[in-house]
């Protein structure tokens, strides 16, 4: 008898696959809308004619993604399995759908307070469907592959950025707000579909003596040798934030239309940050994430210093478009060794609480530099700014090789 051939066709995706797809695509769910009601929606209101003001409350649409620390230990109390992570996943994402979904019910003009409430819950179930999502590939995935799963979280937040921000703000233009808003939900959720269909996904349950405590986010800070984790969080990119800051004034002042500034950085720019990371996953699962971490500084030093040579020039397009990718590669790499350094620094039972904090610093430092830098550019030009944002990627870079030892590496 000829024997049967078992295995499978070598076009099958792999497990490790059929993994990262659905947490790419569980990350550009969240990432979509996101980055469509916190852009797109500014111009909707100034097309209704609401005030500066009243569009400056769209801010607070922000602040569930930056308060989920401190919800985090519960998801990381009552998801101990694989099945309760999944079921959480799953129940955080439909209420994101149904609230996105009934945004689309409302004219702006007429439902203001009541659209931005809506968001303001959508996005604390998206805020919190991610960190459980973030928990999850903390522990689907061993030390090696880690970079490659933050390859995917990265690759989903710039993508969400360039379709959220970009495609849709001209699908908006041509079908409307109550047409697009619906979408939205409806993409979220077959954004669930690879989830629900994946079967390869494994994890161990957690030990009873490493369930999460509400309070546990205040230990995170209590740890040995955490704050030079800590340091490395708040100075990594900030020089980058810093100069993405500005980046959209300065191209106003030189002159570039609205349009041109978008497809520059908002398409351009976007599109090399996801490529970047796509990038950046497998040199830091090469070479490790002290040799990355070191390698990936000294491109953003590099950078830097293109940028002050840019200030004391009148530069080309072609310059300008050279820099706009430089500066968001070096943040779609960045991104990289941030999320997998902070998967490493995680305590057992408290994945989800562990990596949101982390995320969380770089979010208040980043708007705390974004602040620093428009004060800067205003008294000292962008010369001075740069030249601020150079000497930053520096003491990054000196402080890498200062507080972290070059060890044995995966």
């Amino acid at each position: 008898m000829t024997e049967l051939n078992t295995k499978q066709p070598s076009f099958y995706p792999s497990a490790k696959t059929l993994n990262l797809g659905t947490f790419f695509f569980l990350y550009i769910a969240q990432a979509i809308p996101m980055s469509f009601f916190s852009t797109s929606i500014q111009v909707v209101m100034r097309q209704e004619n609401y005030s500066l003001a009243a569009i400056a409350l769209l801010q607070i649409i922000k602040l569930p993604w930056i308060l989920k620390f401190l919800w985090s230990p519960m998801v990381d109390r009552y998801c101990n399995t694989y099945t309760g992570y999944k079921r959480c996943i799953i129940a955080f994402e439909l209420i994101y759908a149904l609230l996105i979904l009934s945004v689309g019910f409302f004219r702006i003009s007429d439902h203001f307070y009541l659209i931005i409430g809506l968001i303001v819950l959508a996005l604390t179930a998206s805020a919190t469907q991610d960190i459980a999502t973030d928990a999850l590939a903390v522990l689907s995935f061993n030390r090696k592959d880690k970079s490659l799963i933050n390859s995917m979280q990265s690759m989903g937040s710039f993508g969400g950025t360039l379709i959220g921000g970009g495609v849709l703000l001209l699908a908006l233009d041509h079908h409307g707000w109550q047409r697009v808003t619906p979408g939205l939900g409806i993409f979220v959720l077959i954004a669930l579909i690879p989830l629900l269909l994946n079967k390869t996904i494994r994890i161990e349950k957690k030990e009873e003596r490493h369930r999460a405590k509400l309070t546990d986010f205040i230990w995170f800070f209590t740890r040995r040798n955490i704050w030079k984790q800590i340091g490395f969080l708040v100075l990594y990119y900030s020089s980058i934030i810093g100069t993405l800051s500005v980046l959209r004034p300065y191209l106003v002042d030189l002159g570039y239309s609205m349009k041109e500034i978008g497809i520059m950085s908002g398409v351009v720019g976007t599109a090399a940050a996801f490529m970047a990371s796509f990038l950046a996953g497998f040199i830091v699962r090469r070479i490790g994430r002290e040799s990355s971490r070191l390698l990936f500084a000294l491109f953003i030093v590099l950078t830097t210093f293109y940028f002050v040579a840019l200030s004391y020039t009148q530069p080309t397009t072609l310059l300008i478009y050279i820099g706009i990718i430089l500066l968001w590669s070096s943040y779609g790499m960045a991104t990289i060794v941030v999320y997998t350094t902070a998967m490493d620094c995680v305590r057992p039972g408290k994945e989800g609480t562990d990596f949101t904090i982390q995320t969380v610093i770089t979010h208040l430092s980043g708007l705390l530099i974004a602040v620093i830098s428009g004060c800067i550019a205003d008294h000292l030009g962008y010369e001075g700014l740069f030249f601020f944002e150079a000497v930053l990627a520096c003491i990054s870079f000196l402080y890498i090789l200062t507080v972290f030892r070059k060890k044995a590496d995966i």
